[in-house]
């Protein structure tokens, strides 16, 4: 008699001690939070929210574990033994030698760039991330995208999607001269390109070259851990690698980081700027008491050290990144068999639809990708967020810079919702989706000055 073999179904590797009770709201009442919020999901009201996918930074849900250590944090002004405990597990877990505490990661970015850039100096990288370009603007340079070309096409299935391409960086170098390159830029897991990750051979051969050029790597490092899974699931070599060594790996091909602890370390507020190097660290001391607090808190409690501490041994955790990435890979698949075009391979954080497909009628011009974001929530409560022309920003001659991706980001926080949840967005969206020619895009009517989808205001056309 034939076997009957069964393929076994796949569980999250927790179980749920203390729920947060949701609001269910009326179609009625969200097309007027909607308005009232000036079509931007950003100044909806979460109480107005449903299913909330708008980012995962500072959104997970901590473990009892990481309340637990909450008891123990030390608020002592300077000295704190918290700092310590974090310092320690930032050396073991990471390999960088001096750390500063930040409130977030953009404040590392910021004491970073102050430090590094000088005006004319370029920055390479592989694609912007907004608050990571603003500073390094802000601080007199120009950011230069080197990623390679598969990364600015959604359908492409090329597994590291976040490479450097080297061919640039060298034009790049060859053009400005490497004393002009303070520091190649490279974020693990790419978030602009759909949370697409880097391999650790491109990142090998980039250590190589830059070695050769006398150039630093900074490591935005806020989702090293979900890149370290899928070195392991796709990179050859690497398949009986840990997530934590192949973590430690990454890290010491690179000479510094900024870290935003709200996303890998499943905390809702900290960061930290690292480096391998004194006189950066020594410069960096001195800044952090300007702009956050003593450099052994740097705009943190006690509390928040010891639970990053905790968080970042969580993250590293082979089950833990399964089931966060499994999370993503099951509302990606129901997507695309539902029909909706999304980027592919699907990322780490996130299922990023492509707006441009979604929305062919609609151009650029007319914010294809706030429009949906705005439409899912109208039909569902699901939150979501443009990552397009919006997100991009203007250049210095105040024109538009016109990204090849124009996405909607589904962001989902770690440990936070069940697979009936991704069910209600993939329903939502295909719903959205049957509409989609009837669907008018926006005219924006407010815009502030700096990372403008933030707080800028729209209205619909008719």
């Amino acid at each position: 008699m034939k076997k009957n073999i069964l393929k076994r179904s796949w569980a999250e590797p927790y179980k749920i001690k203390m729920v947060e009770l949701l609001k269910v709201t009326s179609k009625q009442q969200r097309v007027k939070a909607l308005k009232e919020a000036g079509f931007n999901t950003f100044l909806l009201r979460s109480e107005d929210v449903y299913i909330d996918l708008l980012t995962d930074s500072g959104t997970s849900a901590m473990s009892d574990r990481q309340w637990s250590a909450f008891m123990t944090g030390d608020e002592a002004y300077a000295g704190s033994k918290s700092y310590y405990a974090l310092e320690q597990t930032i050396q073991e877990y990471y390999g960088y030698k001096y750390i500063v505490p930040t409130h977030q990661g953009r404040a590392a970015e910021n004491i970073l760039s102050q430090i590094l850039i000088k005006k004319g100096d370029i920055v390479p990288g592989n694609m912007y991330f907004t608050t990571t370009r603003l500073h390094q603007e802000l601080a007199g340079g120009q950011f230069k995208d080197i990623i390679i070309d598969e990364a600015h096409d959604p359908y492409n299935e090329h597994p590291f999607k976040g490479n450097i391409d080297l061919d640039k960086l060298d034009a790049l170098v060859k053009k400005y001269g490497a004393k002009k390159i303070p520091y190649i830029s490279i974020a693990t897991n790419v978030n602009m390109a759909g949370g697409q990750p880097i391999s650790m051979q491109n990142l090998k051969e980039l250590r190589s070259y830059t070695k050769k050029n006398g150039i630093r790597i900074i490591h935005d490092m806020t989702r090293v851990a979900e890149n370290a899974y899928f070195i392991q699931q796709r990179e050859k070599g690497y398949a009986n690698m840990s997530v934590k060594d192949i973590v430690l790996q990454i890290c010491k091909l690179t000479d510094g980081a900024t870290m935003s602890a709200k996303k890998d370390a499943l905390v809702n507020i900290g960061g930290f700027m690292a480096t391998n190097e004194w006189d950066i660290f020594e410069e960096a001391r001195n800044l952090v008491v300007v702009y956050e607090g003593l450099h052994t808190y740097g705009g943190l409690a006690g509390r928040d050290m010891e639970a990053i501490a905790v968080g970042i041994k969580e993250s590293v955790n082979d089950d833990h990144q399964k089931a966060r990435i499994g999370q993503v890979e099951y509302l990606g698949n129901r997507m695309m068999n539902l029909g909706i075009p999304i980027v592919k391979p699907i990322g780490g954080h996130g299922v990023f639809i492509d707006a441009k497909a979604f929305l062919p009628h609609l151009s650029q011009d007319v914010f294809p990708a706030q429009t949906l974001a705005a439409e899912l929530y109208v039909d569902s409560g699901v939150r979501t967020m443009e990552r397009g022309i919006i997100s991009a920003g203007r250049k210095a001659n105040g024109q538009h810079h016109y990204p090849k991706l124009e996405l909607v980001r589904l962001t989902i926080p770690r440990r936070v919702y069940t697979q009936a949840h991704m069910d209600v967005v993939a329903e939502s969206t295909a719903i959205v989706y049957d509409k989609r020619h009837s669907i008018k895009g926006l005219e924006m009517i407010y815009e502030p000055k700096y990372l403008r989808f933030f707080q800028a205001r729209f209205k619909k056309l008719t």
